[in-house]
């Protein structure tokens, strides 16, 4: 982990020193800046390996530039923010946020947590092209292209993540647990609402294209990919 380097994106001066100390012991670089505009700069300037960015910021929010910065790169974002609300969770996952700490939150955790984020991420760009397919649905891993009845469908990271590791294990049930556990990793501090969101958001996008396959609610236990 050594060679990667961390754009700390805060408005607190404290808490971007305090991440900035944990993170140099750990061998990380790093690179700080204080509101969402400078985020943006930053983030061109330096094509930093993982973004923390907190979400109440001046000029833009998280949510505005980690929306920007997925038009164009699938960097790991872990986002930062004194709220705990299960509203602010689902929103920065939905819009492609790899991960979610609280504050106060513990040097050991977040060191913890960025490097099971790049160890996820470096373990995916290392293998062959991921991709499943069935009738009229195509998803691809490895470009994060989700093709739906021959047309290419705009589906945040989360989602993508979601429905390959479904689709990779059909007919096979998984708890809400499981899924925040296998797809958004290092015991996340989600809820059951979080896969409900992401799953009713999918539906939206696949419901009713083809009868050899449906994404099921398994009543009391969790959601698989059904094939016929």
């Amino acid at each position: 982990m050594a060679d990667k380097n961390i754009l700390i994106v805060d408005d607190d001066s404290n808490i971007c020193e305090f991440l900035r100390l944990y993170l140099e012991k750990e061998g990380f670089g790093t690179v700080i800046v204080h509101d969402g505009a400078e985020a943006l700069e930053a983030f061109a300037a330096h094509t930093p390996d993982l973004i923390l960015l907190d979400i109440m910021m001046p000029k833009l929010d998280g949510w505005q530039v980690c929306r920007e910065i997925r038009k164009t790169s699938q960097v790991p974002i872990i986002m930062l923010t004194a709220k705990g609300e299960v509203f602010d969770r689902v929103l920065g996952l939905e819009l492609g946020a790899d991960d979610y700490v609280t504050k106060p939150f513990d040097a050991k955790e977040i060191i913890a947590r960025i490097k099971a984020v790049l160890r996820r991420t470096a373990s995916g760009s290392d293998q062959e092209m991921k991709v499943v397919t069935y009738d009229k649905l195509s998803i691809n891993l490895t470009n994060y292209e989700l093709i739906v009845d021959g047309k290419q469908i705009d589906t945040p990271p989360k989602e993508m993540e979601l429905i390959y590791h479904l689709a990779s294990n059909p007919n096979r049930v998984f708890t809400r647990d499981q899924l925040l556990d296998e797809v958004w990793g290092f015991d996340y501090y989600g809820d059951s609402r979080t896969v409900d969101v992401h799953v009713k958001r999918l539906r939206e996008k696949l419901e009713g294209v083809s009868d050899q396959w449906s994404l099921k609610t398994v009543w009391g236990v969790g959601y698989k990919f059904e094939t016929r």
